[in-house]
């Protein structure tokens, strides 16, 4: 095992965040409603405090280093800035056209950018949305946006 890195620290509080701030958003749904977000939830809570539990006997153990450095060390500006506009555009388009185009669009725009080879990208798009459709809207009957243009 490897020196525990302080700035997973950062990455832990923020999966607790994202955790506390889903249970809250769903309990306001009725109560058969919230039985799967609940259990993805806790699920997540449990990974992050097993997560949590390893990085402290890590600490223990073999002791801590910064991790900052390591991090950051191939950070591209340009490319996080892209992704970054390129995620706002998505929410947009997808208030727009709703969520099954806007995300081939943001899928196959985004690869392209990453330069993914194009058989790579086609078999992502296509895994992407069959799971999506047969999770969300046939196994779990749940109403993804259809965007104003479709309503």
């Amino acid at each position: 095992m490897k020196k525990m890195k302080k700035i997973d620290f950062g990455v832990i509080a923020v999966m607790y965040i994202i955790c506390a701030a889903a249970f809250v958003s769903t309990s306001k749904l009725d109560a058969d409603s919230r039985i799967y977000p609940h259990f993805c939830t806790g699920l997540l809570f449990a990974l992050t405090t097993l997560y949590l539990i390893q990085m402290v006997v890590a600490a223990k153990r073999y002791g801590t280093e910064s991790g900052v450095n390591e991090v950051f060390a191939n950070f591209m500006p340009k490319q996080f800035a892209v992704c970054v506009a390129a995620c706002i555009g998505y929410m947009l388009l997808m208030y727009a056209v709703g969520f099954y185009i806007s995300t081939v669009i943001f899928l196959i725009a985004l690869l392209m950018y990453l330069k993914v080879p194009v058989l790579h990208s086609a078999i992502v798009v296509a895994v992407i949305i069959l799971l999506v459709y047969f999770a969300f809207s046939k196994f779990l009957g749940v109403r993804l946006p259809a965007g104003l243009l479709f309503k």
